[in-house]
């Protein structure tokens, strides 16, 4: 792909998912898939569902360097070899050469595509992609052997697009295996989905997203194992965009400013929305709303269920206890959480200062606080 042409399915400072080697803690999902291929019965359509960030491209990927590169069983002169225990391929090997550079003739790869006119990614993937796709199956195999499809993602197909693969799936070509990414599969039509076989993928424990942050080159360290897991939801995804921008500090940060409250230090305030400050802090800006909310989610979480969360930065647990003690101050704190991220929404799409927008927000939390505070 020409370098000025940005691939959507790529996360910047990470490797390319066709690039990346190794899967963690996804071993039900590959055990699943190595059953279904082994019992002769494939489905030509799978749907790997799960949050952002854990492995599902990886997945997908992985699936179909294992397919390419393994011949369909005939029994042959001396019977069926037996099944293989993993999906992994030897990265030297041709297959996989030709599926890490986009070569390889049995492969499509189905993602928003380039508008040559407006210069820019499309922000659908539309029926003009899909038509592609169909001509891909029209070609005849070099070998004879399977088509394989990675939909990256689907939930970003338009209505003809989806349309149009609902008439694919309707009538699968000989020897096609689809594999449908989704984040929102609730999104995609029913019909699509009942066509599909449905593998969810798991959110990453501390051991293992330390393992594929390794990989992706990310910060690791069982220091911060615990913190990042929590932060990042199990996403690997979350957990490279905290550590490029600093996001383990940053969340140490707001909750030493939500340990003053109910009566907020306004320098420690000050000096948070400050680095929020300027149109060039958009990440940012960004970021810390997200942390901000993450931590409203988990005093909420805590006044529901009597106890914290394992912690994300020292000294959380109890600053979470003392906020919130009990279920009754656990709605304010979501309401609270709710009615902030749409300020944010709000501020952020009409130019509003940044800094001041962060500050407006820290006030009403503070606000919040001291209304439920005991007197």
């Amino acid at each position: 792909m020409s370098d000025e042409v940005p691939e959507p399915d790529r996360l910047d400072g990470a490797p390319h998912p066709r690039e990346t080697r190794q899967l963690f803690g996804q071993d039900a999902a590959e055990a699943a898939f190595l059953s279904a291929h082994a019992s002769g019965r494939l489905p030509h359509a799978w749907l790997i569902t799960g949050p952002r960030g854990i492995g599902k491209a990886t997945f997908a990927w992985r699936a179909a360097r294992f397919l390419l590169a393994t011949p369909e069983a005939d029994g042959g002169l001396f019977g069926a070899p037996p099944p293989p225990a993993t999906l992994a391929v030897d990265p030297d090997l041709a297959v996989a050469r030709h599926v890490r550079a986009l070569t390889h003739p049995g492969l499509f790869l189905l993602r928003r595509s380039w508008d040559t006119e407006r210069k820019k990614m499309r922000a659908q993937i539309v029926v003009d992609d899909m038509r592609q796709m169909k001509g891909f199956f029209g070609l005849s195999a070099a070998d004879g052997g399977r088509r394989i499809v990675i939909i990256d993602d689907a939930d970003e197909m338009n209505p003809n697009a989806a349309n149009a693969l609902l008439k694919l799936l309707e009538e699968p070509p000989p020897g096609a295996v689809l594999f449908l990414i989704s984040h929102q599969p609730f999104r995609l039509l029913p019909t699509i989905r009942s066509r599909c076989r449905v593998l969810r993928l798991q959110t990453l424990g501390p051991d293992d997203l330390d393992r594929a942050l390794a990989g992706a080159g990310g910060q690791t360290g069982t220091a911060n194992a615990t913190s990042m897991a929590e932060l990042a939801g199990g996403s690997v995804g979350a957990a490279l965009q905290l550590t490029a921008q600093g996001g383990l500090d940053l969340y140490a940060d707001i909750v030493g400013l939500m340990g003053t409250l109910p009566r907020m230090s306004r320098p420690r305030a000050i000096a948070l929305c400050e680095v929020a400050a300027g149109r060039a802090s958009e990440v940012r800006f960004d970021l810390t709303v997200t942390l901000i909310d993450l931590f409203l989610a988990r005093l909420a979480r805590t006044g529901t269920t009597g106890a914290p969360p394992p912690e994300a930065t020292p000294g959380e647990a109890a600053i979470l206890q003392r906020l919130a003690p009990h279920q009754g101050v656990a709605r304010a704190w979501a309401d609270c959480a709710q009615t902030l991220g749409n300020r944010a929404r709000r501020g952020k799409a009409v130019n509003l200062d940044p800094a001041a927008l962060l500050m407006d927000m820290v006030l009403k939390i503070d606000e919040t606080a001291g209304t439920l505070a005991p007197r």
